[in-house]
């Protein structure tokens, strides 16, 4: 049985979308988009996703905007976000952890990188969530 995740990416440039999106289709993931931030958060509520990829350079909502209202909303407080940027300076990095990031990715994205922090977040959060049901149990 092949169980796959529900992968939300968050881009403005639909080109970067279509590239992830590719990727991460062929580890059998089932991806989600947006195109912004606002859509973003939205989309992050009603399709129950697994992980976030968040560009931070965005019109109207910046991807550090965007994180941190995700992870201030205890209904997505626990889904892990990739921060995708070409940016790469440590106060950029800082304050993506700041807003509550779990990881990032700099452009351009290395297929193995993008494989390897998204089944590792993807990890974390199935024990998470196991751990929360029996909590509830």
């Amino acid at each position: 049985m092949l169980v796959t995740a529900r992968i939300l990416i968050v881009d403005d440039i639909a080109a970067n979308v279509r590239l992830l999106e590719a990727r991460l289709q062929a580890e059998y993931f089932d991806v989600r988009t947006a195109s912004n931030g606002r859509a973003g958060m939205e989309a992050a509520l009603q399709e129950r996703v697994d992980l976030v990829l968040l560009d931070v350079m965005m019109p109207d909502m910046s991807g550090f905007d965007a994180c941190a209202a995700l992870k201030a909303d205890p209904r997505t407080a626990h889904i892990p976000v990739i921060m995708v940027t070409a940016l790469d300076q440590a106060q950029d990095r800082v304050r993506g952890l700041e807003c509550g990031a779990d990881d990032f990715l700099t452009k351009p994205v290395s297929d193995v990188a993008l494989i390897t922090r998204v089944k590792s977040l993807l990890r974390l959060k199935m024990v998470t969530d196991e751990l929360t049901l029996r909590a509830a149990a």
